[in-house]
């Protein structure tokens, strides 16, 4: 790939690319604020971070990196305990940590990475992703429900009615748009962080300072994400109708994530991971071009230099949000639910059965372990979940194996699929 054919674009993937900036400006501003880190910052390194990883799996991967919920906890303990700086230090370590977990996928092969995680986890994880974030879109939403669901009609009217050109493409951008209008006679858009923030200023970046204490809050949390990661990854796969993690390889979009990390925090900014809501919008939208989602990388690159435009979408009312956000979620979950269908998953098979009930009770449970002051995600531990089990049944069948080959024929019938 030739650096122009990677920048590559016509006007179509301009407007898709100014789309996707709506949709992935949520959590690329929140977390900065929710952790104290500089706004601007975290957008620059998004930015930057999208087009590392996109350079590393050699264009390949429609995926939007942008700041990780993961880290928020440790964020704001290690800011709290040791000051700021110390944070990026250990966001730094975080990202380097995906390398050799990169290495050892790519010495080992991806066939046997792929054995912890057949069909019925993948799906089910993609199921998961969700909705768990179900609540998000729900109580977005009922802050002013009447807005809610226009803004969410807009879209299903449009993208209904328009599904094959590219006006339904633009569905979600026209809808938030639509809503954030009717949104004016309820007094729901503030704009007020916008107009007292300057037209053009530089981002700003503070360099990482590092600690072993600080750096073993924050680094370990990167096991947690990996397993995120797999499930996104997986997600967007399906989605698109391609094997990403073959092609270019788990390897090297964990390598990008990875990068990606590491340097938006020697710059000052959050740590970045691969971006649910983007699997909503690349099923939703259709668009699939990974070019278009480095265009939204450029546009994230370029607010950190313009604070007022970055504050007006984030202006953009909870309820618009929570409408589109419904619709957008629910593509996710759908997406895994087609997964399984077309895997042909087996639930005659009643392991199949069991792994499924369990990983999505965990994971919609919302259920969270604390080993070690290492804070697991519920969708983490579905995951480890579905994988031990998965393994326990692989090896009850190879002892079922054993014990028919070792008995004689008077036992056979008990070793046939009903034994």
């Amino acid at each position: 790939m030739t650096p122009f054919s990677f920048f590559r674009f016509d006007w179509k993937d301009l407007i898709m690319g100014m789309q996707y900036l709506f949709v992935a400006s949520g959590a690329t501003i929140l977390v900065p604020i929710l952790t104290g880190i500089p706004v601007s910052a975290c957008l620059f390194a998004a930015g930057i971070g999208t087009l590392l990883f996109h350079a590393i799996t050699k264009g390949k991967v429609p995926v939007l990196l942008s700041s990780s919920f993961a880290f928020i906890a440790p964020v704001i303990t290690v800011s709290e305990m040791y000051g700021l700086p110390y944070a990026f230090g250990g966001i730094v370590a975080a990202g380097l940590l995906y390398l050799p977990l990169a290495g050892i996928i790519y010495v080992a092969g991806i066939e046997k990475v792929l054995r912890f995680f057949p069909a019925v986890i993948t799906s089910t994880m993609v199921i998961l992703i969700g909705l768990i974030l179900a609540p998000v879109a729900i109580n977005n939403a009922s802050t002013h429900w009447p807005v809610a669901i226009l803004t969410l009609i807009t879209c299903v009217v449009i993208k209904g009615f328009f599904e094959k050109n590219l006006f339904g493409s633009l569905s979600v951008i026209i809808a938030i748009i639509t809503g954030t209008i009717i949104s004016i006679p309820f007094g729901l858009l503030d704009i007020s962080a916008a107009s007292s923030s300057g037209f053009i200023e530089l981002p700003v970046f503070t360099i990482p300072r590092f600690s072993f204490a600080a750096i073993s809050i924050i680094a370990p949390v990167a096991i947690v994400t990996f397993l995120e990661h797999f499930a996104d990854i997986s997600a967007v796969s399906k989605v698109v109708e391609e094997d990403f993690l073959k092609d270019p390889g788990i390897h090297r979009t964990l390598m990008g994530d990875g990068v990606a990390t590491a340097i938006s925090g020697l710059f000052g900014g959050c740590p970045n991971t691969t971006y649910s809501e983007n699997i909503g919008a690349l099923e939703m939208t259709g668009v699939k071009k990974p070019g278009t989602l480095r265009i939204t990388a450029v546009l994230l690159f370029l607010l950190a230099f313009f604070p007022t435009f970055a504050y007006l979408i984030h202006a953009i009312p909870k309820a618009v949000v929570g409408g589109i956000s419904i619709l957008l979620f629910g593509m996710i979950a759908s997406s895994g639910i087609k997964g399984l269908v077309s895997d042909k998953v087996n639930f005659k098979d009643f392991k199949n059965m069991i792994i499924v009930a369990t990983m999505l009770i965990i994971g919609v449970g919302g259920t969270v372990i604390d080993i070690f002051g290492i804070q697991f995600s519920s969708l983490a531990i579905a995951a480890v979940t579905g994988i031990i089990l998965n393994l326990f049944f692989d090896l009850n069948d190879w002892v079922k194996r054993i014990y028919c080959q070792v008995h004689s024929q008077e036992v056979v019938s008990s070793c046939d699929d009903k034994g």
